[in-house]
């Protein structure tokens, strides 16, 4: 990647000084998140892809799930509070977050709002999200993307 090429997610992490790794891949949002695990050479179960719902309450959560799993929405209705939550629809992404289907990232959003990550994100040194633009992902300790984000670990999938 060159130099110039960073994306918000970078420069946010560069100015809290918070080390990270960058990767990239050809851009190709039709991707899965289990065939830009493979590109990366990972485990899927390291890679996360990130969701964002909106509950009864009309509040918005952001979910942050390994690539090969899927959302359980009653566990995510649980962790936040919600009586139910539902998954936003594709078009309302890029007003309410400033990211593109594909990519997303749980840092950086236009608004922070709750954010949860998969439980399973503790047993990894490192993990792997969106850094904000399809074809870029960063590598992270759970740890310091729970505190960039403000994300709490919870029961999800």
């Amino acid at each position: 990647m060159k130099k110039e090429e960073k994306t918000n997610v970078m420069r946010i992490l560069d100015g809290k000084k918070i080390a990270y790794g960058s990767h990239t891949y050809e851009q190709d949002p039709a991707l899965s998140g289990e065939e830009i695990a493979g590109i990366l050479g990972e485990d899927a179960d390291k890679v996360f892809k990130t969701l964002v719902t909106q509950g009864k309450s009309g509040a918005y959560y952001v979910f942050v799930v390994p690539v090969k799993e899927e959302l359980d929405l009653k566990k995510a209705a649980k962790a936040s509070g919600e009586k139910a939550v539902s998954m936003i629809k594709q078009k309302e992404l890029l007003p309410l977050t400033g990211y593109v289907h594909g990519g997303c990232s749980p840092i950086g959003m236009k608004k922070q709002f709750p954010t949860f990550i998969h439980e399973t994100a503790g047993q990894h040194d490192r993990i792997f999200v969106s850094a904000g633009r399809v074809g870029f992902q960063i590598e992270i300790s759970p740890a310091d993307l729970a505190a960039v984000a403000g994300c709490v670990l919870a029961d999800i999938v």
